[in-house]
């Protein structure tokens, strides 16, 4: 049933509505064939993109453990094809109640070294993923709960090889590779430590599927085996955390609107704070007044207005965007189209210096210490019906504290908080720690509409900070420079932020690199996390997917029935 994304598609809705549903081709994309297949035998079963959703990412957790699991939180999208309804949900991990805004300064006030901090028990927040897969698939689900978990039970206790990815972060320099419990999990019976192609088996996890699988979320929440083993682990030292069983049990996904706003002759939209999708708003909005849709990606100049529009939103973003239960996140005024006039106003023809953010009444939070880094996955489906899961999760840095329980990892998601509470000036970050609060996400997973409310496309990716640019530069691709989706995906990364130009100057034609440098802009290559964009788009035929050629996705497609 798996089959590789071989030809490009047109960004547009099927041809013919009215039998849209009874042509559409089920098609999952996911960072592992064994999670893509997952998906679609749960699709084949007749569950739909929430059922094959939990199932994913069920298997994720098993062959793609340093990027996501059951230990981390989620951001998800998803589009409603009987209704053309498009729900967000908010599995972002929690900060403890014990929590507290100096919990990431040493002694002394200074900030942690990120090494030290994220290997911690005070890194963990509460887990969000299992929650808002639960919610989901009460709003939406088809297939009993446990009929997801089936094959990443039956495949933890078979064991399945290794890829060389997770061998990477296993026998790398990062500081969870050496972490006891990163050993400990990854050691064979020969005592070696695994490598890529050997059989790795995770029967512990399999245990904790099945509690999960036959208890619902209770198992996990409200359980001695499992939360209480959590509250367990994080208060050991190094940096003993607060996590208590109260922190577990009261913790619950939230239901939320998209933020959607017009992009030519569509509409995108993502989640609302605190993910950081209103920064992809705010690129394509500044960009929406250019003429980079008359530009490509051989003409040096769009690629000048990407980096430029970007600075200027992430500038935004590291100011503002943050927890919105905690702070006011001023999401309409940073979307506001005069005020977007203003901020294109400023791009001229050579590189500006950092831009500075934009100012907003009545008070403006300080400046913000959030080092975000590398990790994280995206998946997205299409069912039979038409329904379409957009969803980015992460458990954080590569195998996330390092710690864990059950035969999965423990998220070290509060290192997404400002490390510095204030900034120089006294006031107060809008993403400093506080008890109950969800930390800033870079995470976007993006869903776009045409004029008529029909999918024409949904993506995202994992990449840290650097995931805002990652799905701007696709939409661009896609939707100004006419590329088919699968060359969007694989177009160079430029990521542009303050005064650092990070991305894939091989990848970019040599003419492009040379005058991108005339104008400032010297792109360095080799920083940051590589993307792992995953996409599905509309054609005549139904859905087709797209994956990264940078990374191991897959894509699979069943197909539907014959047209008439």
């Amino acid at each position: 049933m798996l089959a590789a994304c071989v030809g490009p598609a047109q960004l547009a809705a099927p041809s013919d509505p009215a039998s849209a549903a009874s042509s559409h081709r089920a098609v999952v994309v996911a960072a592992h064939p064994k999670a893509t297949q997952a998906g679609l035998t749960v699709l084949a079963k007749g569950g739909n993109a929430i059922d094959a959703a939990i199932a994913v990412q069920a298997m994720l957790g098993l062959v793609e453990p340093q990027s996501s699991g059951i230990g981390g939180g989620a951001f998800l999208l998803y589009y409603d094809a009987a209704t053309g309804e498009v729900t967000g949900y908010n599995g972002r991990e929690k900060a403890p109640q014990g929590a507290t805004a100096d919990m990431l300064l040493t002694d002394e006030g200074k900030p942690l070294a990120r090494s030290e901090a994220m290997l911690g028990g005070r890194a963990t927040g509460v887990p969000g993923a299992l929650s808002l897969l639960e919610m989901a698939h009460a709003d939406h689900g088809d297939l009993p709960w446990s009929a997801a978990f089936e094959g990443a039970i039956a495949l933890a206790r078979e064991g399945y090889p290794l890829t060389g990815r997770t061998h990477k972060y296993i026998h790398g320099s990062h500081p969870q590779s050496g972490a006891p419990d990163v050993q400990a999990i990854f050691r064979m019976p020969n005592g070696e430590l695994a490598r890529e192609g050997d059989r790795f088996v995770n029967a512990a996890y399999a245990d904790t599927l099945e509690k999960i699988a036959r208890g619902g979320t209770t198992a996990f929440y409200d359980s001695d085996e499992i939360a209480g083993e959590i509250v367990g682990k994080t208060h050991r030292d190094p940096l003993p955390g607060t996590i208590t069983r109260d922190d577990l049990r009261d913790y619950r996904a939230l239901r939320t609107t998209p933020v959607c706003r017009p992009y030519r002759t569509y509409v995108v939209c993502v989640p609302p704070p605190p993910s950081s999708g209103v920064a992809v708003l705010q690129i394509l909005g500044i960009l929406e007044g250019t003429d980079i849709d008359r530009r490509g990606p051989d003409d040096a100049q769009g690629w000048f207005l990407f980096a430029e529009a970007s600075r200027l939103a992430y500038a935004d973003r590291d100011r503002y965007v943050a927890d919105p239960d905690f702070v006011d996140v001023p999401v309409e005024e940073m979307l506001d189209p005069a005020y977007l006039a203003r901020r294109r106003a400023m791009i001229g023809g050579k590189v500006m210096r950092a831009p500075e953010a934009g100012r907003f009444e009545p008070t403006m939070p300080g400046e913000d210490s959030t080092r975000e880094p590398g990790g994280t996955t995206h998946f997205v489906i299409a069912d039979a019906q038409g329904n379409v899961a957009s969803m980015t999760t992460t458990i954080e840095s590569y195998f996330g504290s390092g710690r864990t329980v059950g035969g999965f990892f423990l998220n070290n998601q509060l290192t997404d908080f400002a490390f510095s509470p204030v900034d120089s000036e006294g006031r107060p970050a809008a993403n400093a720690v506080a008890g109950g609060k969800r930390p800033r996400s870079s995470m976007s997973p993006t869903i776009i509409l045409d004029a008529d409310g029909k999918v024409v496309a949904a993506l995202g990716s994992p990449g840290g900070n650097a995931i805002i640019a990652y799905v701007a530069k696709t939409i661009v691709g896609m939707v100004d420079w006419g590329l088919s989706p699968q060359d969007a995906i694989a177009l160079p990364n430029v990521v542009a932020r303050g005064s650092a130009f990070r991305g894939e100057r091989d990848r970019l034609p040599l003419s492009v690199a040379q005058a991108l440098a005339a104008r400032g802009v010297e792109v360095v290559s080799g920083s940051g996390e590589e993307s792992g964009l995953h996409a599905i788009f509309a054609s005549e035929d139904g859905f087709e997917g797209g994956a990264d050629p940078r990374r191991d996705g897959a894509v699979g497609i069943l197909p539907g029935p014959p047209k008439k």
